[in-house]
Protein backbone atom coordinates (compact mmCIF):
# COMPACT_ATOMS: atom_id res chain seq x y z
CA UNK A 1 0.00 0.00 0.00
CA UNK A 2 1.38 3.55 -0.62
CA UNK A 3 0.40 6.25 1.43
CA UNK A 4 -0.28 9.67 0.05
CA UNK A 5 1.71 12.17 2.41
CA UNK A 6 1.89 15.94 2.68
CA UNK A 7 4.75 17.91 4.23
CA UNK A 8 3.80 20.62 6.33
CA UNK A 9 7.08 23.56 6.30
CA UNK A 10 10.33 23.06 5.16
CA UNK A 11 12.87 24.00 7.71
CA UNK A 12 15.33 22.28 8.27
CA UNK A 13 13.52 19.19 9.44
CA UNK A 14 11.13 19.47 6.93
CA UNK A 15 13.59 19.43 4.06
CA UNK A 16 14.74 16.24 5.44
CA UNK A 17 11.56 14.49 5.83
CA UNK A 18 10.92 15.18 2.03
CA UNK A 19 14.30 13.64 1.29
CA UNK A 20 12.91 11.08 3.47
CA UNK A 21 9.35 10.59 1.76
CA UNK A 22 10.90 10.42 -1.89
CA UNK A 23 12.97 7.41 -0.79
CA UNK A 24 10.80 5.25 1.09
CA UNK A 25 8.69 2.56 -0.99
CA UNK A 26 5.47 2.98 0.64
CA UNK A 27 5.56 6.57 0.74
CA UNK A 28 4.46 9.46 -1.92
CA UNK A 29 4.67 13.18 -1.47
CA UNK A 30 1.99 14.76 -2.76
CA UNK A 31 1.71 18.01 -1.39
CA UNK A 32 3.79 20.68 1.10
CA UNK A 33 2.91 23.73 2.61
CA UNK A 34 5.49 26.66 3.70
CA UNK A 35 5.18 29.54 5.74
CA UNK A 36 6.73 32.27 3.68
CA UNK A 37 5.57 34.08 0.46
CA UNK A 38 9.37 33.45 -0.93
CA UNK A 39 8.27 29.93 -0.91
CA UNK A 40 5.27 29.78 -2.07
CA UNK A 41 4.40 28.16 -5.69
CA UNK A 42 8.06 26.85 -5.54
CA UNK A 43 8.50 23.13 -6.45
CA UNK A 44 8.94 21.12 -3.09
CA UNK A 45 11.91 19.22 -4.07
CA UNK A 46 14.14 22.36 -4.70
CA UNK A 47 13.06 23.20 -2.02
CA UNK A 48 14.90 20.30 -0.40
CA UNK A 49 17.72 20.69 -2.33
CA UNK A 50 16.85 18.07 -5.33
CA UNK A 51 15.99 18.19 -8.59
CA UNK A 52 12.50 19.43 -9.05
CA UNK A 53 9.68 17.12 -8.73
CA UNK A 54 6.41 18.69 -9.80
CA UNK A 55 4.96 19.70 -6.55
CA UNK A 56 4.43 23.07 -5.92
CA UNK A 57 4.65 24.20 -2.51
CA UNK A 58 1.77 26.64 -1.40
CA UNK A 59 1.33 28.93 1.62
CA UNK A 60 -2.58 28.80 1.69
CA UNK A 61 -4.06 26.31 4.44
CA UNK A 62 -7.04 25.62 2.71
CA UNK A 63 -5.54 24.75 -0.31
CA UNK A 64 -3.04 22.01 0.84
CA UNK A 65 -5.75 20.81 3.41
CA UNK A 66 -8.11 20.19 -0.18
CA UNK A 67 -5.63 17.59 -1.11
CA UNK A 68 -6.20 14.47 -1.03
CA UNK A 69 -3.35 12.58 1.59
CA UNK A 70 -2.95 9.77 4.03
CA UNK A 71 -0.77 11.76 6.62
CA UNK A 72 0.80 15.08 7.49
CA UNK A 73 4.56 15.40 9.09
CA UNK A 74 3.68 18.62 10.85
CA UNK A 75 7.02 20.53 11.54
CA UNK A 76 6.81 24.01 11.70
CA UNK A 77 9.31 26.21 13.78
CA UNK A 78 6.35 25.99 16.57
CA UNK A 79 3.10 24.28 16.91
CA UNK A 80 -0.47 26.19 16.33
CA UNK A 81 -2.99 23.62 18.21
CA UNK A 82 -5.50 25.20 15.84
CA UNK A 83 -3.84 24.40 12.70
CA UNK A 84 -3.43 20.58 14.18
CA UNK A 85 -6.99 20.57 14.88
CA UNK A 86 -7.91 21.24 10.81
CA UNK A 87 -5.78 18.92 9.62
CA UNK A 88 -6.79 16.28 12.14
CA UNK A 89 -10.51 17.23 10.73
CA UNK A 90 -9.87 17.06 7.26
CA UNK A 91 -9.32 13.27 7.79
CA UNK A 92 -5.52 13.26 7.16
CA UNK A 93 -3.21 11.84 10.10
CA UNK A 94 -0.42 13.60 11.67
CA UNK A 95 3.21 12.76 12.41
CA UNK A 96 5.11 15.44 14.70
CA UNK A 97 8.23 16.02 16.42
CA UNK A 98 6.76 18.93 18.15
CA UNK A 99 4.74 17.45 20.69
CA UNK A 100 2.46 14.57 21.96
CA UNK A 101 5.20 12.02 22.88
CA UNK A 102 3.07 11.39 25.95
CA UNK A 103 0.66 14.23 26.87
CA UNK A 104 -1.83 14.54 29.35
CA UNK A 105 -5.28 13.78 28.02
CA UNK A 106 -7.01 16.40 29.75
CA UNK A 107 -4.93 18.77 27.93
CA UNK A 108 -5.35 17.77 24.63
CA UNK A 109 -9.33 16.87 24.83
CA UNK A 110 -10.02 18.75 21.96
CA UNK A 111 -7.39 17.05 19.59
CA UNK A 112 -8.27 13.81 20.73
CA UNK A 113 -12.19 14.54 19.55
CA UNK A 114 -10.94 15.22 16.37
CA UNK A 115 -9.00 12.53 15.70
CA UNK A 116 -11.53 10.20 16.82
CA UNK A 117 -14.39 11.88 14.98
CA UNK A 118 -12.09 11.84 11.99
CA UNK A 119 -11.55 8.92 12.12
CA UNK A 120 -7.03 9.86 12.34
CA UNK A 121 -4.06 9.36 14.20
CA UNK A 122 -1.79 11.62 15.98
CA UNK A 123 2.04 10.80 17.00
CA UNK A 124 4.81 13.11 18.60
CA UNK A 125 8.00 11.72 17.21
CA UNK A 126 11.56 12.84 17.45
CA UNK A 127 14.74 11.96 18.20
CA UNK A 128 15.36 13.52 21.82
CA UNK A 129 12.30 14.16 22.96
CA UNK A 130 10.88 12.02 20.72
CA UNK A 131 12.73 8.77 20.56
CA UNK A 132 16.26 8.50 22.99
CA UNK A 133 14.84 9.87 25.98
CA UNK A 134 11.48 7.41 26.51
CA UNK A 135 11.65 4.96 23.26
CA UNK A 136 15.19 3.81 23.59
CA UNK A 137 15.43 3.63 27.39
CA UNK A 138 12.26 1.47 27.61
CA UNK A 139 13.48 -0.89 25.06
CA UNK A 140 16.79 -0.87 27.03
CA UNK A 141 14.98 -1.59 30.06
CA UNK A 142 14.01 -4.90 29.52
CA UNK A 143 17.66 -6.37 30.18
CA UNK A 144 17.16 -5.74 33.51
CA UNK A 145 15.57 -5.59 36.77
CA UNK A 146 14.84 -3.70 39.79
CA UNK A 147 15.35 -0.65 38.30
CA UNK A 148 16.56 2.33 40.34
CA UNK A 149 16.92 4.86 37.88
CA UNK A 150 17.20 6.07 34.25
CA UNK A 151 18.90 8.27 32.66
CA UNK A 152 18.81 9.69 28.64
CA UNK A 153 21.27 12.65 27.79
CA UNK A 154 21.95 14.78 24.93
CA UNK A 155 26.12 16.45 24.59
CA UNK A 156 25.68 18.52 21.71
CA UNK A 157 28.09 21.38 20.62
CA UNK A 158 25.54 24.18 19.35
CA UNK A 159 27.38 25.45 16.63
CA UNK A 160 26.41 23.09 13.78
CA UNK A 161 22.48 23.91 14.34
CA UNK A 162 21.73 25.97 11.27
CA UNK A 163 19.14 28.36 12.71
CA UNK A 164 21.00 31.34 14.20
CA UNK A 165 18.07 33.41 14.82
CA UNK A 166 16.84 30.49 17.21
CA UNK A 167 19.94 29.75 18.84
CA UNK A 168 20.72 33.84 19.75
CA UNK A 169 16.79 34.61 20.29
CA UNK A 170 15.20 31.92 21.71
CA UNK A 171 17.88 29.50 23.40
CA UNK A 172 19.67 33.02 24.35
CA UNK A 173 23.27 32.02 23.59
CA UNK A 174 25.50 35.01 23.23
CA UNK A 175 23.07 37.06 25.69
CA UNK A 176 23.86 37.83 29.62
CA UNK A 177 23.46 35.19 32.00
CA UNK A 178 20.85 37.11 34.22
CA UNK A 179 18.96 37.27 30.90
CA UNK A 180 19.49 33.32 29.80
CA UNK A 181 17.85 31.94 32.51
CA UNK A 182 14.65 33.65 32.43
CA UNK A 183 15.24 31.87 28.83
CA UNK A 184 11.66 30.34 27.97
CA UNK A 185 13.79 27.32 26.99
CA UNK A 186 13.25 25.98 30.29
CA UNK A 187 9.68 25.67 29.78
CA UNK A 188 9.52 24.89 25.71
CA UNK A 189 12.01 22.47 26.56
CA UNK A 190 10.45 21.06 29.31
CA UNK A 191 7.17 20.52 27.59
CA UNK A 192 8.49 17.68 25.80
CA UNK A 193 11.16 16.40 28.15
CA UNK A 194 8.49 16.24 30.88
CA UNK A 195 6.34 14.30 28.93
CA UNK A 196 8.81 11.63 28.11
CA UNK A 197 9.93 11.70 31.34
CA UNK A 198 6.68 10.49 32.80
CA UNK A 199 6.23 7.79 29.97
CA UNK A 200 9.12 6.26 31.08
CA UNK A 201 8.23 6.56 34.74
CA UNK A 202 4.52 5.14 34.06
CA UNK A 203 5.50 2.33 32.45
CA UNK A 204 8.02 1.55 34.36
CA UNK A 205 5.96 1.71 37.21
CA UNK A 206 8.12 4.54 39.33
CA UNK A 207 5.36 6.29 41.91
CA UNK A 208 7.24 9.59 41.38
CA UNK A 209 6.67 12.78 42.98
CA UNK A 210 3.88 14.68 41.58
CA UNK A 211 6.24 17.79 40.52
CA UNK A 212 9.27 17.38 38.18
CA UNK A 213 12.46 19.10 39.40
CA UNK A 214 14.23 21.01 36.52
CA UNK A 215 17.41 22.46 36.72
CA UNK A 216 19.12 24.94 34.49
CA UNK A 217 22.80 26.00 34.59
CA UNK A 218 25.16 28.36 32.31
CA UNK A 219 28.49 29.09 31.14
CA UNK A 220 29.99 32.13 30.04
CA UNK A 221 32.79 32.31 27.78
CA UNK A 222 36.55 33.46 29.00
CA UNK A 223 37.70 34.47 25.66
CA UNK A 224 36.25 35.53 22.36
CA UNK A 225 34.54 32.24 20.43
CA UNK A 226 33.68 32.52 17.37
CA UNK A 227 29.87 30.94 16.11
CA UNK A 228 27.54 30.80 13.47
CA UNK A 229 25.67 33.90 15.77
CA UNK A 230 28.86 36.14 15.42
CA UNK A 231 31.52 36.33 18.20
CA UNK A 232 30.54 35.67 21.73
CA UNK A 233 31.86 37.95 23.67
CA UNK A 234 33.60 37.29 27.60
CA UNK A 235 30.69 37.04 30.40
CA UNK A 236 28.50 36.16 27.38
CA UNK A 237 26.59 32.78 27.79
CA UNK A 238 28.14 30.02 25.65
CA UNK A 239 27.21 26.90 27.15
CA UNK A 240 23.55 25.41 28.57
CA UNK A 241 22.63 22.51 31.13
CA UNK A 242 18.73 21.89 31.03
CA UNK A 243 17.94 19.09 33.36
CA UNK A 244 14.13 17.44 33.97
CA UNK A 245 13.97 15.05 36.72
CA UNK A 246 11.38 12.40 38.15
CA UNK A 247 11.86 11.84 41.78
CA UNK A 248 10.75 9.32 44.45
CA UNK A 249 11.05 11.77 47.94
CA UNK A 250 13.11 13.72 46.62
CA UNK A 251 15.86 11.26 45.08
CA UNK A 252 16.21 10.80 40.95
CA UNK A 253 14.75 7.95 39.10
CA UNK A 254 14.35 9.37 35.74
CA UNK A 255 16.52 11.89 34.13
CA UNK A 256 16.32 13.74 31.08
CA UNK A 257 19.05 16.30 30.46
CA UNK A 258 20.44 18.59 27.01
CA UNK A 259 24.21 19.27 27.24
CA UNK A 260 24.71 22.51 24.81
CA UNK A 261 27.88 24.12 24.10
CA UNK A 262 29.76 26.18 21.81
CA UNK A 263 32.80 23.91 21.88
CA UNK A 264 34.43 23.18 24.70
CA UNK A 265 37.42 26.12 24.93
CA UNK A 266 37.25 28.98 26.91
CA UNK A 267 34.48 28.12 29.22
CA UNK A 268 33.86 29.03 32.86
CA UNK A 269 32.95 26.60 34.18
CA UNK A 270 35.16 24.37 32.29
CA UNK A 271 32.72 22.08 30.76
CA UNK A 272 33.88 19.49 28.65
CA UNK A 273 31.70 16.38 26.15
CA UNK A 274 34.45 14.16 28.24
CA UNK A 275 36.65 11.61 26.26
CA UNK A 276 33.70 10.18 23.97
CA UNK A 277 32.62 13.59 22.35
CA UNK A 278 29.59 14.62 21.17
CA UNK A 279 26.98 11.68 21.71
CA UNK A 280 23.04 10.78 23.13
CA UNK A 281 23.33 8.74 25.93
CA UNK A 282 20.82 5.88 27.86
CA UNK A 283 21.47 4.77 31.16
CA UNK A 284 19.74 1.89 32.79
CA UNK A 285 21.20 1.48 36.69
CA UNK A 286 19.86 -1.69 37.79
CA UNK A 287 20.97 -6.02 37.52
CA UNK A 288 22.61 -5.40 35.25
CA UNK A 289 23.07 -2.07 34.58
CA UNK A 290 23.00 -1.20 30.65
CA UNK A 291 24.71 2.06 29.23
CA UNK A 292 24.07 2.55 25.68
CA UNK A 293 25.46 5.84 23.94
CA UNK A 294 24.79 6.78 19.73
CA UNK A 295 27.09 7.59 18.10
CA UNK A 296 26.60 9.40 14.41
CA UNK A 297 23.84 11.63 15.27
CA UNK A 298 26.33 14.33 15.50
CA UNK A 299 27.75 16.11 12.43
CA UNK A 300 31.83 16.23 11.76
CA UNK A 301 32.27 19.00 11.69
CA UNK A 302 30.75 22.87 11.80
CA UNK A 303 30.46 23.17 7.84
CA UNK A 304 28.83 19.75 7.49
CA UNK A 305 26.32 20.50 10.09
CA UNK A 306 25.27 24.09 9.04
CA UNK A 307 24.60 22.04 5.54
CA UNK A 308 23.18 18.96 6.97
CA UNK A 309 22.82 18.44 10.68
CA UNK A 310 22.49 14.80 11.38
CA UNK A 311 20.41 15.12 14.23
CA UNK A 312 17.86 17.16 12.07
CA UNK A 313 17.82 14.23 9.39
CA UNK A 314 17.36 11.81 12.25
CA UNK A 315 14.48 13.34 13.86
CA UNK A 316 12.42 13.33 10.13
CA UNK A 317 13.57 10.10 9.73
CA UNK A 318 11.94 9.05 12.68
CA UNK A 319 8.77 10.86 11.55
CA UNK A 320 8.43 9.63 8.41
CA UNK A 321 9.14 5.52 9.14
CA UNK A 322 6.50 6.04 11.67
CA UNK A 323 4.06 6.90 9.07
CA UNK A 324 2.72 3.25 7.96
CA UNK A 325 2.44 2.40 11.56
CA UNK A 326 0.49 5.77 12.04
CA UNK A 327 -1.64 5.57 9.38
CA UNK A 328 -2.58 1.60 10.41
CA UNK A 329 -3.17 2.49 13.81
CA UNK A 330 -6.56 3.03 15.11
CA UNK A 331 -8.04 6.61 15.61
CA UNK A 332 -6.62 8.83 18.68
CA UNK A 333 -3.23 10.29 19.92
CA UNK A 334 -1.06 7.35 19.71
CA UNK A 335 2.58 6.93 21.46
CA UNK A 336 5.15 4.44 21.65
CA UNK A 337 3.46 2.87 23.58
CA UNK A 338 0.33 1.85 21.28
CA UNK A 339 1.99 1.62 17.87
CA UNK A 340 4.08 -1.50 16.71
CA UNK A 341 7.97 -1.59 16.34
CA UNK A 342 9.12 1.44 14.02
CA UNK A 343 11.71 0.39 11.86
CA UNK A 344 13.33 2.18 8.49
CA UNK A 345 13.34 0.93 5.00
CA UNK A 346 16.07 -0.51 2.88
CA UNK A 347 18.21 1.85 0.62
CA UNK A 348 16.17 1.83 -3.15
CA UNK A 349 18.39 -0.68 -4.51
CA UNK A 350 18.20 -2.91 -2.31
CA UNK A 351 14.74 -3.71 -1.42
CA UNK A 352 12.93 -6.50 -2.74
CA UNK A 353 10.88 -6.41 -5.38
CA UNK A 354 7.28 -5.39 -4.56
Amino acid sequence: MTYRVIQWATGGVGRAAIEATLLHPELELVGCWVHSAAKDGRDAGELAGRAPIGIAASADIDRVLAIDADCVVYSPVMADPEVVERILRSGKNIVSPLGWWYPARDQVADLEAACVEAGVTLHGTGIHPGGITERFPLMVSALSSGITHVRAEEFSDIRTYGAPSVVHDVMLFGKPPEEARKSIMTTVLGHGFKQSVRMVADELGFAIDPELRTSHEVAVATQPIDSPIGPIAPGLVAAQRFRWEGTINGEPVVTAAVNWFMGQEHLDPGWQFGPEGERFEVEITGDPPVRLTFHGLHPDSIEEGLARNRGIVATANHCVNSIPYVCAAKPGIRTYLDLPLIAGRAAPHLQRDA
